[in-house]
């Protein structure tokens, strides 16, 4: 990615997000596709036994040294749990258990999120919903940075900042953008997280609960998985505001890297994204996608014309918030 002219605004633009019209396309030429939508039960026999895992991860890290606990989430707990939160990505589109049994979801999402040390799930499903009518929608999409982000951070340095502040900013725009009441769900959430916190530390001690909160937070920011937050939405290129990637990073992250695919399909589980792509392929090969989410954040730390104001933002009328 080359150096260009600076970004002092948003890329502001005037049509709906291309999602809506290429899926309608799709389905017309190929109906089959119809047949890839619905739940995917094997995601609950995975989560679990990632939810095992760190679980089992927490007593093994019980009596190292401090170092070592840090090291240990970054480089292994860290991966499992931001993998963790695409799959509870997965889980707010209802995949587990299908679109009939929504409560099983929502309480399932709570369960997925254990490992992540922090209440996570029912917020995060309350503010997707809005990331996929609303693309791009000022005042209504929290993926898109606040106008305050982009003009703070806008050199590499500051930029290099801003990446490893992400799970801050994705937890507290929310409340500024779009703020919305607190729900019984969300107070069920943090009730549980915080009472299995409790419990580790009754056990084990400060270091499994420190494990599993550092991990998140650092997978979350300068890590090669968390390049998909840059990949999916960042305009590399002008003219288009959504990006899939096609590397060996989608077998941890549950296909999260067919993005374009995804938006296209919400309703297709991460884990038939592929067959999406490989029947539909003149409308996706064509397209601009990445190869590396390490490049991505290269990418985006030292070329000029990218950083927190390289997003498409769309104005919605009243009538198409109803």
């Amino acid at each position: 990615m080359g150096t260009g002219e600076r970004r002092d605004d948003f890329e502001w633009v005037y049509t709906d997000q291309p999602h809506t019209a290429r899926r309608r396309e799709i389905l017309a030429k190929y109906p089959e596709i119809k047949q890839l939508m619905g739940p995917d039960p094997q995601l609950k026999w995975v989560v679990s036994l990632m939810v095992l895992t760190q679980v089992v991860a927490c007593y093994l890290v019980r009596d190292l040294p401090w170092k070592w606990v840090i090291f240990w989430a970054y480089a292994f707990g860290g991966c499992l749990n931001h993998a963790m939160t695409l799959a509870i990505h997965d889980i707010s589109h209802n995949v587990p258990f299908g679109n009939g049994r929504a409560r099983w979801n929502r309480l399932f999402g709570i369960f997925a999120n254990l490992p992540v040390g922090v209440p996570y799930s029912a917020s995060f499903k309350k503010y997707h919903v809005d990331h996929h009518r609303y693309l791009g929608g000022d005042g209504l999409d929290v993926d898109v940075p606040t106008d305050l982000e982009g003009r703070l951070f806008c050199s590499p340095a500051r930029k290099l900042l801003w990446l490893f502040l992400q799970p801050f900013f994705y937890t507290l725009r929310p409340l500024c953008v779009n703020p919305k009441p607190v729900t019984a769900m969300e107070i069920l959430n943090a009730g549980v997280q915080v009472a299995f916190d409790l419990l580790l530390y009754l056990l084990w001690g400060a270091k499994p609960v420190v494990y599993l909160i550092a991990g998140s937070c650092l997978a979350m920011g300068i890590h090669p998985i968390s390049g998909h937050f840059i990949a999916e939405h960042y305009m590399f290129l002008k003219g288009y505001d959504t990006f899939s990637y096609y590397g060996p990073l989608n077998w941890l992250t549950f296909n999260v890297g067919y993005h374009m695919e995804h938006h296209d399909f919400p309703s297709i589980p991460g884990s038939r994204l592929p067959q999406v792509k490989k029947i539909a392929a003149e409308y996706y090969d064509p397209l601009p996608h990445h190869t590396s989410w390490v490049c991505v954040l290269w990418d985006f730390v030292f070329s000029d014309t990218l950083g927190p104001y390289a997003r498409v933002k769309r104005t919605y009328t009243a009538a198409q918030e109803q």
